[in-house]
């Protein structure tokens, strides 16, 4: 034996191997990082045994929430005038939104300030308006 290699004979092509793999983030279409969350879900012992499905579920739900309240904040960043997204953005895109809200009632986000409220019973009446006087000619 030389230990010269032999090519394949002309006309036939080696059977390649689909050497390029694809995550599961991509097969699922999802931006999240499948892998990661079920390497947590093992680590965490949540259970004893984490499906397959699993991480690609909960990927699934983490970017639509993301996404939800990324929208959102930046619709109220752009109604302050503002490009970027800072906590406060984000606080009033959640407690303005009812689903959200409900979700993260017991959420403190720092730097999030409070939503602007003044009770109707501090306001005073209005300079023009004359309160239950009925016109009569």
């Amino acid at each position: 034996m030389s230990g010269r290699k032999k090519s394949p004979a002309k006309g036939k092509k080696k059977a390649s191997k689909s050497s390029t793999s694809t995550s599961r983030s991509a097969r699922a279409g999802l931006t999240f990082p499948v892998g990661r969350l079920h390497r947590q879900l093992k680590a965490g012992q949540f259970a004893k045994r984490v499906g397959v499905g699993a991480p690609v579920y909960l990927a699934a739900v983490l970017e639509y929430l993301t996404a939800e309240i990324l929208e959102l904040a930046g619709n109220a960043s752009r109604d302050n005038k503002r490009v970027r997204i800072i906590p406060r953005h984000i606080m009033l895109a959640i407690r303005n939104d009812e689903e959200l809200n409900k979700l993260l009632a017991d959420v403190t986000i720092a730097n999030g300030g409070v939503i602007p409220n003044i009770h109707t019973v501090l306001i005073p009446p209005g300079r023009g308006e004359k309160t239950n006087q009925s016109q009569t000619y």
